[in-house]
């Protein structure tokens, strides 16, 4: 069993900042990526940012390239997203994906509960 646990959503006017952070614990043969996703309502989810727990590689996704920067602590099995100039349109819940696998190569994805980032005045 995999828990993923999320910290750090809330209110940030426009042009703030926030930082979430993602701890997953539990029975994990080897963590493959960590990283977050997000859901505006009426939208579907879309990646934001996703780690590689094997190399430096991180993915974005193209709304938030150069404004958002995804880490990771491979140690302490967290990752975290640091989100910078924020608009409006980055108001969604934003859950946390780790990607594992198990002993033969198989690969499983364990969500959060998702948090709350809202922009606004």
């Amino acid at each position: 069993q995999v828990q993923v646990v999320e910290s750090g959503g809330g209110l940030v006017q426009p042009g703030g900042s926030l930082r979430l952070s993602c701890a997953a614990s539990g029975s994990m043969f080897r963590i493959n990526t960590m990283g977050w996703y997000r859901q505006a309502p009426g939208k579907q989810r879309e990646l934001v940012a996703s780690a590689s727990f094997f190399s430096d590689r991180t993915n974005y996704g193209d709304s938030v390239k150069g404004r958002f920067t995804c880490s990771r602590d491979n140690a302490k099995n967290m990752v975290y997203l640091q989100m910078s100039s924020l608009k409006p349109e980055d108001t969604a819940v934003y859950q946390c994906n780790v990607a594992v696998f198990d002993r033969y190569g198989v690969n499983y994805n364990y969500w959060g509960q998702g948090t709350q980032v809202t922009v606004s005045l």
